[in-house]
């Protein structure tokens, strides 16, 4: 069986369809809106494509109408793209979003998953990177042969005694140097970590069409070619 694992999608739309590879089932962890400014295309393909999927912070506070706080960085270009989000998903699919569960137990393929966006202790906003120390106590009380997060933005994929952790990276925003989408194959219980390259000015071109400010998609464009790599410096001339 062939599982497909995706997260954070952040309404990057020619990223998400630039995975092509088939495949018998997907689990989605978390964070499919917000930062880019194409949401309906992506809800649409999680809605016919998902066997199993979990709800992000970011799906959460489009969901529930949540004011963004404003400040630098990422949190300033959602807050610039949360109010568009609002004009551009109907009620239908905010109900989506907001019917996603927190985790989300799944066997497949004779194994047991487990999903969650950021950590069983806080599912939404922990962000615990490659921290095998960290990961193993958080992991304790879980009980699933593979344990799938997202939130970071960084793929990885570890052993921890009888669990094997998998980040499939970001699809839509990736933040490890490497601009291309990130996911993941589930195949036979074997994990493939896999990259594909897509047409990052189609993103761009498709925020300035509806109206975001100069700033937030020059702002996207650097993060998106760098792979997320860059210094605090080059993100604060955007604050």
């Amino acid at each position: 069986m062939k599982i497909l694992v995706i997260a954070d999608v952040h309404s990057n739309w020619p990223a998400l369809a630039a995975i092509e590879e088939p495949f018998d089932a997907c689990l989605f962890v978390g964070d499919l809106v917000e930062y880019a400014t194409d949401p309906v295309p992506c809800i649409n393909w999680a809605q016919q494509h998902v066997t199993a999927g979990v709800r992000g912070n970011h799906d959460h506070a489009v969901a529930q109408r949540v004011t963004a706080r404003d400040g630098g960085g990422f949190r300033r270009l959602a807050a610039a793209t949360r109010p568009l989000h609002w004009d551009l998903i109907d009620q239908g699919r905010l109900k989506y979003l907001a019917r996603l569960p927190v985790t989300q137990h799944v066997e497949l393929g004779g194994q047991a998953f487990f999903l969650v966006h950021a950590t069983p202790r806080d599912p939404m906003d922990e962000y615990l990177a490659d921290d095998v120390d960290t990961w193993a106590e958080r992991l304790q009380s879980v009980d699933a042969d593979i344990v799938c997060v997202g939130h970071t933005h960084l793929p990885f994929h570890r052993q921890l005694g009888d669990k094997q952790l998998l980040n499939p990276g970001s699809v839509g925003q990736p933040r490890d140097g490497d601009s291309r989408a990130s996911y993941a194959i589930v195949e036979d219980g074997v994990v493939h970590l896999r990259r594909v390259e897509y047409d990052i000015d189609a993103t761009l071109g498709q925020m300035r069409a509806v109206g975001v400010e100069p700033w937030a998609v020059d702002l996207t464009g650097e993060v998106l070619r760098s792979g997320g790599n860059l210094s605090r410096e080059q993100m604060g001339r955007f604050q």
